[in-house]
């Protein structure tokens, strides 16, 4: 039973995180633009974005000790990589016109709401494996890298599309 409270814990910390950072505004944000968040700090919350844009955080984490990795994406195509490689270094880059149309019509797409941890009752299975958590508006979707484990179809294409062109990895 100490090993599922342990993964829940893990789990809850890096929810809470992934809460945390949502609420940051990384690139300048000025009240009053497109990617403004609601009161509650989260991007959307309640529901898409007014502009009908949204923002997207990707945040892994290795096992329960690994560095915490965080990929944060603007409505804009614009996206500041944290740690992505686990060597404290951050990267900052633009999506193509092309994968930011993509990418903001995945985040649009009312099946995400299905996608969420809540919805699937997630529960982290694996031990040590690299636990992708995206952090959308419409919830927190998470997926580990581990054999056998079914993603969200969705949710996977929004990973994969953020991590074919950032710095962040799919698999540890």
């Amino acid at each position: 039973m100490a090993l599922s409270w342990s993964r829940l814990a893990s789990l809850s910390t890096t929810a809470l995180l992934a809460v945390a950072l949502s609420g940051c505004a990384p690139f300048g944000h000025q009240a009053g633009s497109a990617a403004d968040t609601t009161a509650s700090g989260l991007p959307g919350a309640g529901g898409a974005a007014t502009s009908g844009q949204a923002r997207v955080s990707l945040l892994q984490k290795k096992g329960t000790n690994g560095p915490l990795r965080t990929l944060n994406v603007e409505p804009d195509g614009r996206w500041e990589c944290i740690n992505c490689a686990g060597d404290g270094v951050t990267s900052t880059g633009v999506l193509s016109e092309e994968h930011r149309e993509r990418l903001q019509l995945l985040l649009a797409d009312p099946t995400l709401a299905k996608e969420t941890d809540e919805a699937r009752g997630y529960v982290a299975a694996c031990i040590g494996a690299l636990t992708s958590s995206l952090l959308t508006a419409a919830g927190l979707i998470s997926s580990q890298d581990c054999p056998g484990e079914e993603r969200s179809p969705v949710a996977e294409e929004i990973l994969l599309l953020l991590t074919q062109n950032t710095p962040a990895e799919l698999t540890s």
